[in-house]
């Protein structure tokens, strides 16, 4: 149930055991680890596809002289 500033409230009925917790932060490290790989694959992309943009300027430039 949302508590007066919008955030979460648990009850300790709602608590996780140890157990719980420690597969959850797992998830999370994995959902973490996918991120940071797709970052860094996007940024590649990013990269490649300046290069590109590059090349064909230059290609088109060379068209025109």
């Amino acid at each position: 149930m949302p508590g007066p500033n919008g955030d979460l409230v648990v009850s300790l009925e709602d608590t996780c055991s140890e157990e719980e917790y420690m597969a959850i932060n797992s998830m999370l490290d994995q959902i973490n680890s996918c991120l940071d790989n797709l970052e860094e694959t996007n940024k590649s992309l990013n990269a490649k596809l300046m290069e590109l943009l590059e090349s064909n300027r230059q290609i088109r430039q060379e068209f025109k002289e």
